[in-house]
């Protein structure tokens, strides 16, 4: 029983991560008042181009250049949304649809094949045609990872711990410091931290950009550290979920943490209840659990009177103009 709970355990912390890295950038953008619906298609670009450069250069170069794709990635929302001052929602949904279509495009064999060899010439005939990388290795810590059922956490990828530290870290710069006191009035009144001095504009682009980072990370974790099997559309709507994450967390990094977990116990939940022939008849009846939860949280967001009793930052999807 022990073993199982570990496992599932295990399974359910590797998922949330996915969830969590993504999520944890999505706060700062929503709490400066920019709502990030390019998500899905940063994640998936993340994941498409740390196959790539898994390949040609290895780990550290492919998780690199996935936080730094990102970060371009949510810069073209930032210009749109933030300075041209576009409808926050068209543009994010168009990154969406650019960055699932330039994923497919450049991690298709033939154009993989092309970039791989200008990338590094050096590289064998053999890796140019698979359709996947190597995973990153777990990194058991001492002592604790040998306890029982909580030992799972300390057997982990680099990136699983790199969220546990973030989390805790970012609820203490968005709380505790005073960047992140700007952070949180840009979103609820900005023409007020304007008044005060802050520049309203540079703090959303800079919250937009840690957002689009995190993004890339999350693909990233996605594709080395969980799945590590390239097909189009890797991410099949966790982009979305993180979005809902956001709002269930009530813009909270720490409270991100338990809604990760959650999203990603029922993930691996609807898998095992198939085991004991729960759902038999219409696996996608279990597998639809995570996006309706997602579906609930959005609407419920939408509500006014929901919206005022969570804390929903008052300038959310709002462009703010010093002329208005």
């Amino acid at each position: 029983m022990i073993e199982w709970i570990e496992s599932v355990l295990g399974l359910t912390i590797q998922v949330g991560t996915v969830y969590l890295l993504a999520s944890l950038g999505e706060i700062y953008a929503e709490r400066s008042g920019v709502l990030n619906l390019g998500l899905e298609g940063i994640m998936v670009m993340g994941a498409a181009l740390s196959f790539i450069f898994t390949l040609a250069y290895g780990h550290l170069a492919a998780i690199l250049i996935s936080v730094i794709a990102g970060i371009l990635m949510s810069l073209i929302l930032a210009v749109m949304a933030v300075y041209m001052r576009l409808n926050q929602t068209v543009t994010g949904l168009a990154l969406t649809m650019l960055g699932l279509g330039l994923s497919g495009f450049l991690a298709s064999p033939e154009v993989r094949k092309v970039i791989l060899l200008a990338l590094n010439p050096s590289l064998p005939e053999s890796l140019l045609a698979i359709q996947e990388a190597p995973k990153l290795p777990e990194i058991h810590v001492p002592l604790l990872s040998g306890l029982p059922i909580i030992g799972c956490f300390f057997r982990q990828n680099v990136l699983v711990y790199v969220s546990y530290i973030a989390a805790p870290l970012m609820w203490f710069i968005l709380f505790k410091t005073r960047p992140g006191l700007s952070l949180r009035s840009v979103g609820e009144n900005p023409a007020a931290a304007d008044a005060m001095g802050i520049d309203v504009f540079r703090v959303r682009c800079l919250a937009t950009m840690i957002s689009g980072g995190f993004a890339g990370l999350a693909g990233a974790y996605l594709f080395l550290g969980f799945q590590p099997f390239w097909q189009e559309g890797l991410t099949a709507g966790k982009g979305f979920i993180a979005l809902s994450l956001v709002i269930l967390s009530t813009w909270n990094p720490l409270r991100a943490i338990l809604g990760a977990y959650l999203f990603g116990g029922v993930e691996v939940i609807q898998y095992r209840l198939q085991l004991f022939g729960l759902g038999a008849l219409s696996p996608y009846l279990l597998a639809m659990l995570p996006y309706l939860a997602a579906i609930a949280a959005l609407v419920a967001v939408s509500i006014e009177s929901v919206r005022k009793r969570i804390g929903v930052p008052a300038s959310l999807g709002i462009p703010y103009s010093r002329e208005e």
